[in-house]
């Protein structure tokens, strides 16, 4: 493991493995320096793939994370069924109850989002910018695991700060549609809009599900470009990856 990438702080069972990557430790150069494994955003295909291998080295990974097309909606896949199936799948999250199988999602400020169950026979990762947030990524993927809310652990990777992410007013109303508690979410900033907490708008659908084990949401992902990609600072730009998976006995 690379010292300079995240493992979640909480207490998920030994066998479930998970990390987030931060840009460093790779070989993409440029805008995507270092460690991109995001094969969508115009970096070199062969960076892409080396970048990969390191991935699958470093954390001897079993297989082949089960890679997304992401849209910012708020599908749900069976990460074993979905391999199976071959392809990249279009959807926003993955769950697994199989050991072995990798379930993974790429940001450069939405908000990347793992789930296990405390007994660590489920896993899941989901992709959670504004829109898949208010639409119900959350919801309906703590659905589709088929686990009680306070079966559920839940870690919030590096996202875009609430000091840094400036909305208009229609985010705002996206989510006071669903609950009026989203206020508390959103300051508003001089200039005209708001500055938005996604962090505090995914704890929140998490509480409404039941889910109050919630570990992570420290990081900001347009404030460290240090350690962080971020697309909203610099346009072109690389991803971090968020992994989950069960570790077979």
């Amino acid at each position: 493991m690379r010292e300079d990438w995240l493992v979640p702080d909480w207490p998920a069972a030994p066998h479930v493995r998970a990390v987030c990557t931060t840009r460093r430790g790779g070989q993409s150069v440029g805008p995507y320096s270092s460690m991109n494994p995001a094969d969508h955003v115009g970096d070199d295909p062969a960076a892409v793939r080396a970048n990969r291998q390191i991935l699958h080295q470093v954390l001897q990974l079993p297989a082949e994370p089960r890679w997304l097309q992401q849209v910012h909606g708020t599908a749900v896949i069976d990460a074993t069924e979905a391999v199976e199936a071959g392809g990249v799948p279009v959807a926003d999250a993955a769950c697994c109850s199989q050991p072995g199988v990798v379930c993974a999602v790429l940001t450069a400020d939405c908000l990347p989002l793992l789930l296990c169950d405390r007994g660590g026979r489920q896993v899941a990762a989901l992709h959670a910018g504004w829109r898949g947030l208010a639409a119900g990524v959350i919801e309906q993927t703590v659905d589709r695991m088929q686990q009680s809310g306070e079966a559920l652990l839940a870690w919030l990777g590096p996202a875009i700060g609430p000091t840094a992410y400036q909305v208009g007013d229609e985010v705002r109303e996206a989510f006071l549609k669903h609950d009026q508690q989203a206020k508390t979410a959103f300051r508003s900033v001089p200039e005209g809009g708001w500055k938005a907490d996604l962090y505090r708008l995914a704890r929140q659908r998490l509480v409404a599900r039941g889910v109050s084990a919630i570990y992570g949401g420290n990081e900001c992902s347009f404030s460290d470009a240090e350690r962080f990609y971020s697309y909203r600072r610099d346009g072109v730009t690389g991803r971090m990856a968020s992994l989950i998976w069960l570790q077979a006995g």
